[in-house]
């Protein structure tokens, strides 16, 4: 049995590729502001907190009109300027956080982030993050006042994207090809 041994110049190549390919698909992170182009809008004061309470809040900021407050459910309402296009109804994903770091994963996920400040005292902000993907980190504090959690919301029908598994999928197989070839009898 021969063995090939594969010349260092198609090695380091190789894995200079491979390099490339992982640092091209690893997710990129970002800060969120209060205020900033992600901004759907603001709760005063968000409590009850819980997490219907909470898609209750965000549905009534997506059927805001832009720069428009509002009075309902007992808060008021203050919807930015931000225009993110047709806004789809918020539906409850179960993931909810209390640090500043949050893993949005591959995108398409989840749409709205809402946050919570400090119970009674502040208030609750609300981030547009359909376009967004990866690790993002919100403020750790509002108005002076410390982040109570946050909640993640996807809309109704949205499942995790597939498309990570099929690229993964596909690399292994391409990888497995290129080995063979170098690695043939």
């Amino acid at each position: 049995m021969k063995i090939n041994i594969i010349p260092t110049t198609k090695l380091a190549l190789l894995c200079t590729a491979v390099c490339a390919t992982m640092l091209a698909f690893s997710p990129n992170a970002r800060a969120l502001t209060i205020g900033d182009a992600h901004e759907l809008g603001f709760v005063q004061f968000g409590i009850p907190s819980g997490d219907g309470d909470r898609l209750t809040y965000v549905n009534h900021l997506v059927g805001m009109a832009l720069g428009t407050t509002d009075q309902a459910n007992g808060q008021t309402y203050t919807r930015s300027n931000n225009d993110f296009g047709p806004l789809a109804p918020a539906a409850f994903t179960g993931v909810n956080g209390t640090g500043t770091s949050i893993n949005l994963g591959t995108g398409g996920t989840f749409v709205y982030l809402f946050a919570k400040y400090d119970g009674p005292n502040y208030g609750s902000e609300v981030w547009y993050v359909g376009d967004l993907s990866g690790i993002i980190t919100i403020p750790a504090t509002a108005g002076g006042y410390g982040l109570s959690g946050w909640t993640l919301f996807g809309t109704p029908g949205t499942v995790p994207d597939g498309g990570t598994t099929a690229m993964l999928l596909g690399a292994a197989l391409g990888s497995l090809g290129m080995a063979r070839r170098f690695l043939k009898r």
